[in-house]
C-alpha cells in the first residue's frame, strides 16, 4: 500500500508569483501552505523578503513564516525537520500540503528526503577557504574541489556559489567523504511524499527583470529603507545576514554612496539571485514549467490546476 502523502511544490525565482499563485491553489485543493523561504523566517524582515500580508494570503494558513529572530542561525536540515513536522499535521487534518518558495536547496533536501550528517563546522578550514575566494575567486575554489570530487565541482560550477563549495571542500577534509558520496547515501531512503511540482518561469528573461526592478522600487515606497536601519542595527545570524535587501543599502547610510547607485546594486543583485534560481531548478525534469509572460493570470491559474487534478491525487 502507497502511505506517500500528496503533496504540491510551487518552486520559481524572486517576483514569478508563487505566492499568489500557490494561495489560489491551496483554496481550490483546501490546502495550506509550507514556505520554502531561507529569509521569511525572520522576524522584523518584512519587506526586503516580500513576506506575504495577511492580506495576500487570504485566509490560507502559511507555516515556516515570520518565526525566529534575525541574530539565530537556521540551517537546511533544520528546515527539513521543520517542514516534515507541518506536512505531516496539515495532511492530518485532511489538507493539502503546498511546499512554496525559491530556496532550491531547501525544496529539493526536503522532497528528496535527504538527511544530513551532524558533523561540526571546522572554523579554520572555512577561513582558509575563504581567503582563498577573497583573493583567487571561485574558480580556484572549484579547482581544489575537482582535485577529489569532481561530480560535485561540475554540479556546482554552474551555481557558483561560494558558500557551498566551501562546504563541500570542508566536508570531505573533516569527513574523509564526499558530499556526493553523502547526497547519495542520503538518498538511499525513497521521498514520503507524493509530489506534482510547479515551477514559474519566463521566456523572456527581461519580463522578470523588469518585475524585479518594480518590485525593488515598490519596497522602497514601503518603507524598506527605514526597514533596513532597523535590521541592520541588530546582531545578525550567518544565515540572515545574507538576505538580499539590506547589506546592499548598507554605502547610503555610511554616506559612501548615492542612494540612486545602492538602489540599482540591490537591484542588480536580485536578478543575479533570480538567474541561479532558475539554473537551480531548471535540473529538476520532474518540474511542469508555466511561463508567466505567456499566460494570463487566469489560464495561469486554470493550467496549474489541469496539471494537479491531472497528477491523480484525487480519485
Amino acid at each position: 500500500m502507497d502511505n506517500s502523502i500528496n503533496l504540491i511544490s510551487v518552486i520559481g525565482p524572486t517576483a514569478s508569483g508563487k505566492t499568489g499563485l500557490a494561495v489560489e491553489l491551496a483554496k481550490h485543493f483546501n490546502g495550506e501552505v509550507v514556505s520554502a523561504d531561507s529569509m521569511q523566517i525572520y522576524k522584523g524582515m518584512q519587506i526586503a523578503t516580500a513576506k506575504p500580508t495577511i492580506q495576500e494570503m487570504q485566509g490560507i494558513k502559511h507555516h515556516l513564516i515570520d518565526f525566529l529572530q534575525p541574530d539565530q542561525t537556521y540551517s537546511v536540515a533544520m528546515y527539513v525537520n521543520d517542514a516534515k513536522k507541518c506536512i505531516n499535521d496539515i495532511h492530518s487534518r485532511g489538507k493539502l500540503p503546498f511546499v512554496v518558495g525559491g530556496t532550491g536547496l531547501y525544496v529539493d533536501s526536503l522532497l528528496n528526503n535527504v538527511k544530513f550528517s551532524e558533523e561540526e563546522r571546522d572554523r579554520k578550514i572555512c577561513d582558509e577557504l575563504n581567503e582563498i575566494y577573497k583573493t583567487q575567486g571561485v574558480d580556484a575554489l572549484l579547482d581544489i574541489l575537482s582535485e577529489f570530487d569532481d561530480k560535485s565541482a561540475h554540479r556546482l560550477k554552474a551555481e557558483k556559489n561560494p558558500k557551498r563549495i566551501i562546504r563541500a571542500i570542508e566536508f570531505y577534509k573533516t569527513t574523509g567523504k564526499t558530499i556526493t558520496e553523502q547526497i547519495e547515501k542520503s538518498k538511499l531512503e525513497p521521498s514520503p511524499y507524493n509530489t506534482i511540482k510547479l515551477g514559474l518561469n519566463f521566456k523572456d528573461r527581461q519580463v522578470l527583470y523588469d518585475r524585479i526592478n518594480k518590485r525593488v522600487d515598490l519596497m522602497l515606497d514601503n518603507g524598506l529603507l527605514d526597514e533596513a536601519k532597523k535590521v541592520l542595527s541588530n546582531d545578525l545570524s550567518q544565515t540572515s545576514v545574507k538576505a538580499i535587501g539590506y547589506k546592499e543599502l548598507i554605502p547610503y547610510f555610511n554616506c559612501e554612496k548615492a542612494l540612486e547607485d545602492c538602489v540599482e546594486n540591490l537591484k542588480r543583485e536580485t536578478r543575479r539571485y533570480a538567474k541561479r534560481q532558475i539554473t537551480w531548478f531548471k535540473r529538476d525534469k520532474e518540474i511542469n514549467w508555466l511561463y508567466v509572460d505567456e499566460l494570463s493570470p487566469d489560464d495561469l491559474l486554470s493550467n496549474a490546476i489541469e496539471i494537479i487534478s491531472k497528477g491523480h491525487l484525487y480519485g
